[in-house]
């Protein structure tokens, strides 16, 4: 009898109530949201800076021949506008999260407890995909107003694009962050990526008016994919077959990505 009590006493135990990954990643998102919300200088980063680098694209598209690459001023800029987003919302913002977690001991902790890695990651970068979300749709609709752009003549490249550009931010951020040390040194290892997205990407001016090779160099950088789709769907130059050869590419930076994540992410700091 007591033997059967105590084994009833121990299930009993043990059989508490359990969190869910949806619940836990919810309060991971929440806790993000709040803190990035009294973080000054991540929302300059985030909601100042995509549009004064869009601004200052405005002022050298102008000088641009597009209407013979076959673009619009707007149908340049609103995929610009959104890159920005992708590189300054995102990927320099979870960066800088990642690490400064990682410092604080917090994914150390939270890799103690029931969250697994790809919850406690993808966790963490919600409240900066739901803010870039939020902007990217601010931005299309005044870029649209304003510029008096038509709808995508290829919508479905349009929404892969932005789709694999907030997957792809989130893993290189991730990625980035495995080398990175400290927050300080964050600024640096930012600096490869942010920089070969504005002037390689096609942020700045159109892979076009590059010479060939430079140009099919440039296409194979992490966001140009993400470019291509995005002004591509918009302006309807891009075919099928260009827009698979996009896919691919983008596909390549994501599984290296999964891959160096897997392979050299910390969980806690380096000594």
């Amino acid at each position: 009898m007591s033997g059967t009590l105590t084994q009833a006493g121990h299930e009993t135990a043990t059989a508490g109530p359990r969190t869910t990954a949806a619940s836990r990643m919810k309060a991971l998102a929440r806790a993000e949201l709040t803190l990035l919300g009294r973080h000054k200088a991540g929302l300059v980063m985030l909601l100042v800076m995509p549009l004064a680098l869009t601004l200052s694209s405005m002022s050298v598209a102008k000088d641009m021949d597009l209407e013979k690459m076959g673009l619009s001023l707007g149908t340049m800029l609103i995929p610009t506008a959104i890159a920005y987003v992708l590189v300054f919302g995102i990927y320099t913002q979870l960066v800088g999260t990642y690490v400064t977690r990682r410092e604080e001991l917090v994914l150390k902790r939270l890799r103690t407890g029931e969250p697994g890695d790809v919850e406690i990651l993808a966790g963490t970068s919600v409240a900066a995909l739901t803010a870039a979300v939020v902007q990217c749709l601010v931005l299309i609709t005044a870029g649209a107003l304003l510029l008096d752009v038509e709808m995508p003549s290829r919508v479905l490249f349009v929404a892969v694009g932005i789709l694999l550009g907030l997957v792809l931010s989130v893993l290189l951020a991730a990625a980035t962050a495995a080398f990175t040390k400290s927050v300080e040194s964050s600024q640096l290892t930012i600096a490869p990526v942010m920089l070969l997205s504005m002037f390689g990407s096609g942020l700045f001016f159109p892979l076009e008016v590059l010479p060939d090779t430079v140009a099919t160099i440039c296409e194979l950088l992490p966001l140009s994919p993400v470019v291509e789709l995005m002004r591509g769907g918009w302006s309807g130059t891009l075919s099928w077959s260009g827009a698979l050869g996009a896919v691919a590419i983008a596909a390549a930076w994501i599984v290296l990505s999964v891959f160096t994540v897997k392979k050299r992410f910390r969980w806690e700091p380096r000594r």
